[in-house]
Parts: structure tokens; C-alpha cells; sequence
């Protein structure tokens, strides 16, 4: 008659150690989710000759992203974050908002986290905190018709702009969830301080505070 309480009792502690395996030192886990990108922007102004004011704003995306995690011991992990780029659209803003789209930029963050995991490998709940390097590449970023006519081209003579690359750094606060002995869940905020310039064809240049916050969340997987 004890049978069926020990089985459970059996049941729970093998559900236990395979879980205690979940995040150990030397386990590789992967990720496969979604991240988005949410710039926190405070313009400039745009250099002479404009209209005095006129700035811009960096709008959200959200894309599908993975990752790489090590553990290199029981709480402390190097965490590589993977992404195939982010495309940002540049809106007026200022003296000139209500203008619409001015142009878009692609980014791909590069970053590096080493992360310390807290509570024990065995737990179910892991919160983390995480800081590491990060280069922020813009490229491929491209004007409007708009952008033209406020800094006086013509279509035959497009107004064409670049924003510089950065190395900077990144935080983070996350929670790895374990749902089975190899499955999990993963959600993270980051934070990135970062300011980057705007450069034109026309000469014209425009300095911008970026500081992103970013969101994600992932499935993961033990190998």
C-alpha cells in the first residue's frame, strides 16, 4: 500500500538530480527566442544650415535572436547573445516632428556577458545578473525623399547619411526558469549606454544619446 507514495517520492528525486545537472559547471546551454531593441534617444540638433530644433528619434525593433551560454562554474557563466541584425527607423523629431520617416539604420550589438547565476545548480528558479564588452555596428543606414527636401537636395542629388560604431558596455538582470532536466526558459533586460553621430552627405552632422533598453526571451536547451 506504500507503493504508489514511493514511486512519487522516486519519481521527484530523479526529477531533482537531472535538474541539478541543468546549469552545472561545464554545461553548455543554447537559446532560440526573440529580443527587442527599445532606444531611450535624446537628439542633438542637426548642424547649419537647418532649421534651428531639428532632431531626430531611433524607433524600436524586435527580431528573432539566440545565444550561446557556458558555465563555467556553478555560478558564473559567459553568456554570447546571436542576432542577424536589427533595422531601426530614424523619424523626425524636434522642430521638424511630425515630418515622418527620415531614414533607417541597421545595428547588430556584439556582446560578451559573463553573468553569476544565483542559488544552487539544483534550483528551478536562477535569477542572474550579467555585465560584459559591446560593439554596436550600425551599417547600411539610408535617407528619404524627406530627408532630402529638409536639407536641400534633389533627386538627382540624394541626401545620404552614416552614424558611427561604438564600443561600449552592456548590464543585465535575467531569470533562467528550468522546466524539464534538459528545457528551460530564459528572460533577460539589458541596458546599453551609448551614443553614437549621424554624419550627411551634405556635411551636416547630428550627435545622438542612444541608451537602449533591450528585452528578450528564449527557450534554452541543455547539450
Amino acid at each position: 500500500m506504500f507503493r504508489t507514495p514511493r514511486i512519487a517520492l522516486l519519481a521527484a528525486a530523479l526529477l531533482t538530480a537531472g535538474l541539478a545537472q541543468a546549469q552545472s559547471a561545464g554545461t553548455l546551454i543554447g537559446r532560440i527566442g526573440a529580443t527587442s531593441i527599445q532606444p531611450n534617444t535624446k537628439s542633438g540638433d542637426l548642424t547649419a544650415p537647418s532649421f534651428p530644433g531639428t532632431q531626430a528619434a531611433i524607433g524600436n525593433d524586435t527580431q528573432p535572436t539566440a545565444g550561446l551560454t557556458w558555465m563555467w562554474t556553478d555560478h558564473i557563466s559567459f553568456d554570447l547573445p546571436l542576432a542577424a541584425g536589427f533595422t531601426h527607423e530614424l523619424t523626425g523629431d524636434g522642430a521638424i516632428a511630425g515630418v515622418g520617416k527620415i531614414g533607417e539604420v541597421k545595428a547588430l550589438p556584439i556582446t560578451l556577458l559573463a553573468q553569476y547565476r544565483f542559488m544552487d545548480p539544483s534550483s528551478r528558479w536562477r535569477p542572474y545578473v550579467g555585465i560584459g564588452p559591446t560593439y554596436a555596428r550600425f551599417y547600411k543606414a539610408k535617407g528619404t525623399a524627406t530627408l532630402t527636401g529638409l536639407t536641400g537636395g534633389s533627386p538627382a542629388n540624394p541626401t545620404t547619411l552614416e552614424m558611427d560604431s561604438k564600443f561600449t558596455f552592456t548590464a543585465q538582470v535575467g531569470l533562467s526558469v528550468a522546466l524539464t532536466d534538459q528545457l528551460g526558459l530564459d528572460v533577460a533586460v539589458m541596458t546599453t549606454p551609448l551614443k553614437t553621430r549621424a554624419t550627411l552627405s551634405t556635411g551636416q552632422t547630428l550627435d545622438a544619446t542612444v541608451n537602449p533598453t533591450s528585452y528578450s526571451v528564449g527557450l534554452t536547451m541543455r547539450f
